[in-house]
């Protein structure tokens, strides 16, 4: 697979948001958060997506239906990621509940957020940058497999 990727950094101020509903994910919630990003794809996502941080997420009616976590990070800098709301669960400000925890988060942490985004996600995009998130930058992104 390949795509073109905005980079986004958000160096301002973070409100701190706080919803009961939000809950750690861990380990035995791998299978549901992968379910969750197969449906809504929001870019490469495996049942390992715990190795690289901790991921939030709210469950309703047995399912998980909104998540965000953490992945890269350099010395300053901490990925927000995994972002995703179930397409039946759209429209009632997950997405942005989702990326503000994560968010607030990553400064506790220390660092400054930033996360990728498929360049063909207007919504995303707009989301984000409502939220305090500006262009870093485009880039292009291979997802490889191996054969064999």
């Amino acid at each position: 697979m390949r795509a073109t990727l905005v980079q986004m950094v958000a160096e301002g101020p973070v409100p701190d948001v706080s919803d009961a509903r939000i809950v750690p994910l861990g380990w035995h919630h791998a299978e549901d958060m992968l379910e969750l990003a197969t449906l809504t794809k929001p870019g490469p996502f495996t049942l390992r997506a715990q190795d690289f941080g901790p991921f939030w997420g709210i469950r309703e009616g047995g399912r998980l239906i909104a998540m965000s976590g953490q992945r890269l990070g350099q010395p300053g800098f901490r990925e927000l990621s995994g972002v995703c709301t179930h397409p039946d669960a759209r429209g009632q400000g997950l997405g942005r509940l989702m990326s503000l925890w994560g968010m607030a988060r990553i400064r506790k942490g220390g660092d400054v957020p930033y996360l990728h985004a498929y360049a063909t996600n207007t919504a995303a995009i707009s989301l984000y940058q409502s939220i305090g998130f500006r262009l870093r930058a485009t880039m292009n992104m291979a997802v490889l497999q191996k054969v064999g």
